[in-house]
């Protein structure tokens, strides 16, 4: 008997060093992958459903804080600039500085320094635009178009403005990687590989699924190190009620 609640003991502290390691490896996981979320990403709420199917009105999103100069094409970014109202906008980077911008080929495809580029994103079947046009984007400048291209109110509509409807790249604050609310439409945005094959490539996703990952498990590891101690104290007390 002495020898059984001897090793019983030894378990008994065992568990409870294993449970309150658990408890803090998971608060440095939480906090550790909270604290850098903050820092790095911000919440915005989308104003319009010009980037219809991709975000919706109303959606929450989380954005990277980004330099401007970060910025690449297929980019679903947030920018604040005088001439489209001067309030946070949320579109896609379809040109930089440089490019020739253009709708639509014969398939009704958006080209880019003349080539066509297909974009699976698009709100609804027809032309990448309903009305055709052509431009050349002023360096250190971003030609930015809505996913639902019928209603948007993109650069199109400011191809007679001094910058042919671009906006500096000093205008965008961030980089939308994912929508976090509702729930039921939360999700990482689709790569945009439409963009890969022309200089410059795209942009690498930033960390936030591991971010995520790191708050789960310091959730998990938490609630689990802190439940270790009733689990054992009923299973104790089973055993006695058993004469064990």
């Amino acid at each position: 008997m002495s020898a059984a609640v001897r090793t019983d003991d030894g378990r008994g502290r065992l568990g409870s060093v294993l449970s309150g390691l658990a408890v803090a490896v998971g608060c440095v996981l939480f906090l550790g992958g909270f604290g850098w979320g903050a820092v790095l990403y911000k919440p915005y709420t989308v104003p319009t459903d010009s980037m219809e199917p991709t975000v919706h009105a109303g959606d929450r999103v989380l954005a990277q804080r980004i330099d401007g100069g970060e910025v690449r094409r297929g980019d679903v970014v947030v920018f604040t600039d005088s001439v489209w109202g001067n309030m946070p906008m949320v579109k896609r980077v379809v040109g930089v500085g440089g490019d020739t911008v253009s709708c639509c080929d014969t398939q009704g495809r958006l080209k880019v320094n003349g080539g066509p580029v297909e974009e699976p994103y698009l709100q609804g079947r027809g032309p990448a635009s309903p009305d055709e046009f052509e431009t050349s984007v002023p360096r250190g400048s971003l030609f930015l178009l809505g996913d639902n291209r019928r209603t948007s109110q993109d650069s199109r509509m400011h191809l007679t403005d001094g910058d042919h409807g671009a906006v500096p790249r000093g205008s965008v604050d961030a980089r939308v990687e994912a929508t976090a609310w509702p729930l039921g439409g939360s999700g990482m945005l689709a790569p945009p590989t439409p963009f890969e094959a022309l200089p410059g490539g795209v942009s690498e996703p930033g960390p936030l699924p591991l971010i995520f990952v790191a708050v789960v498990a310091g959730v998990v590891l938490i609630l689990g190190g802190a439940a270790y101690g009733p689990i054992v104290a009923r299973a104790g007390r089973r055993r006695v009620r058993a004469g064990v």
